[in-house]
């Protein structure tokens, strides 16, 4: 398998403004690993399986919109687990994941109803692309703007300066709106108060850490009040946010 990083590309977003969920199904721990590392970049919203039972379960509970297929599971074959899945999602895009030169199998899972078939060792941006493409044409996502962020349920237009939540708008100062921008650039970071000052307020660390802590408490206030908190403090390293429980 070719593990060189694909290029980041325009990301994809549900209806809902939400990103993308692709549900990986192996038992090969550093194979779905390596697959989840890659469509997180793209992104998306990745969640893992390692066999035909957990797959169900969480084609019930995440409701992805493409699921990643290994032909060949610990508990069911392949097929198997596509059926039950199709009963749960019918029209959920599936890639199958199959051995090299398995010819037959590749054939039997298209007319399954799979809908693309990835022969093993592969390339990670074939199957991004690939991926890719299959979601695109289930009809059930859009291609975000380049401007625009989005963390969790949270989206941030950096043309527009708007800024929403669950769909509903959030007003925001310009420093308010700069010191979003930056966490939302570096979602899962932890960011430093002197970081903060140096971005948003374009000067170095001299001892004015309080208004990083004053502005930090207005984005609660407006971000995260009556929601599940988006933006956390590292005692003693700074803050970060990331997408709500």
């Amino acid at each position: 398998m070719t593990t060189t990083s694909p290029r980041r590309r325009t990301e994809m977003l549900r209806p809902d403004g939400t990103p993308v969920r692709v549900l990986i199904v192996d038992d090969e721990a550093a194979l779905s690993e390596l697959l989840s590392m890659a469509l997180r970049y793209e992104g998306w919203e990745v969640h893992s399986a390692d066999d035909g039972a957990d797959a169900i379960r969480s084609v019930r509970e995440f409701r992805p919109d493409a699921v990643v297929l290994n032909a060949q599971l610990p508990d069911m074959d392949g097929l198997s687990a596509l059926r039950q899945v199709r009963r749960e999602v019918p029209d959920v895009p599936v890639l199958f994941l199959t051995p090299e030169n398995a010819a037959v199998e590749r054939i039997a899972g298209l007319t399954a109803g799979g809908d693309d078939v990835v022969a093993k060792p592969f390339s990670l941006e074939d199957l991004v692309a690939r991926l890719r493409g299959l979601i695109r044409r289930s009809g059930n996502t859009t291609a975000r703007p380049e401007s625009l962020l989005c963390v969790g349920d949270l989206l941030l237009d950096e043309d527009s300066h708007e800024v929403s939540r669950t769909g509903l708008s959030i007003h925001l100062t310009a420093t308010e709106f700069e010191l979003l921008r930056y966490l939302m650039r570096n979602p899962r970071r932890v960011l430093s108060k002197a970081q903060i000052l140096d971005r948003v307020w374009s000067y170095d660390f001299g001892g004015q850490a309080n208004v990083v802590e004053l502005y930090i408490s207005y984005l609660r206030k407006k971000i995260d009040a009556g929601r599940s908190p988006m933006i956390h403090t590292r005692r003693g390293a700074g803050y970060l946010i990331k997408p709500g429980e």
